[in-house]
């Protein structure tokens, strides 16, 4: 049973697969295998341990014509690919792509919600579920993090969609309201109003670490960029908002000091 509505999958379409695979190698502490595609070139698998965490691929040709950059994903399950997309639109969203079937994978679609940040809708063909891990762990996902067009709107669009919950709303002064939510029993990420600093809606990823600063460190050295912190934010953790050498955005977070 697909765990619907929870993000289940992600990966980085990038200009330079060897070196992306060498840098996250090192930074975050990943194993690195290339699996050969049906449609040819190859998908790289990010692990952790035993763990398959994240991939990595080369931005397909046509996207690269139309101006895509190298850019992380999300991947949202669920049991419909073809009928979520239907209430994508339905809902005010829209199909970047539309439903596509990955060989011996599974079935996706590229969408957008109302304000234009883009993530995919994925039925994966295994009925396995992703074994769950402890929150913060390092080398997985710690965080979900929207920079939205508008966060009441794009709140109910997710809501509506997916059955997203609202867990704490912190006052963030200019800034506006950082709403956290849930996509289960615990909050697993939040959404805010777009910035100054980030003005194209869009979702970003928190990879854990065990020490946020020491892995800034390690990105800047080999090459990305940091583009803010290590800073603390409510609740005690620490994060850094950073650019990998190829130009695509990431974060790391890593649990309270």
């Amino acid at each position: 049973m697909t765990a619907r509505g929870k993000f289940i999958w992600y990966d980085v379409m990038t200009s330079d697969t060897k070196a992306a695979a060498k840098f996250y190698g090192d930074v975050i502490g990943w194993n690195a295998q290339e699996h050969p595609m049906a449609e040819g070139g190859t998908y790289t698998i990010f692990s952790k341990g035993p763990a398959m965490v994240a991939g990595l691929m080369a931005i397909p040709e046509a996207m690269r014509a139309e101006g895509v950059l190298p850019c992380w994903s999300g991947y949202v399950g669920v049991e419909d690919v073809d009928a979520d997309a239907k209430r994508v639109i339905a809902a005010g969203g829209a199909i970047r792509r539309p439903p596509t079937d990955i060989p011996s994978v599974g079935r996706f679609a590229v969408v957008s919600d109302p304000g234009g940040a883009v993530f995919l809708l994925f039925k994966p063909n295994t009925e396995e579920e992703p074994k769950s891990v402890a929150p913060m762990t390092p080398g997985h996902i710690g965080w979900h993090e929207l920079m939205a067009g508008d966060l009441d709107r794009e709140f109910a669009f997710y809501s509506g969609l997916f059955g997203w919950t609202k867990d704490h709303a912190h006052d963030m002064g200019p800034m506006g309201v950082y709403q956290t939510f849930a996509t289960g029993a615990a909050p697993c990420g939040g959404m805010m109003k777009a910035s100054a600093q980030v003005p194209h809606p869009c979702w970003n990823y928190y990879i854990a670490v065990d020490d946020v600063a020491k892995a800034a460190d390690r990105a800047a050295t080999r090459g990305g960029q940091v583009l803010n912190g290590p800073m603390e934010v409510p609740g005690g953790a620490w994060i850094v908002q950073a650019r990998d050498p190829q130009g695509a955005h990431f974060a790391m977070v890593s649990g309270p000091k």
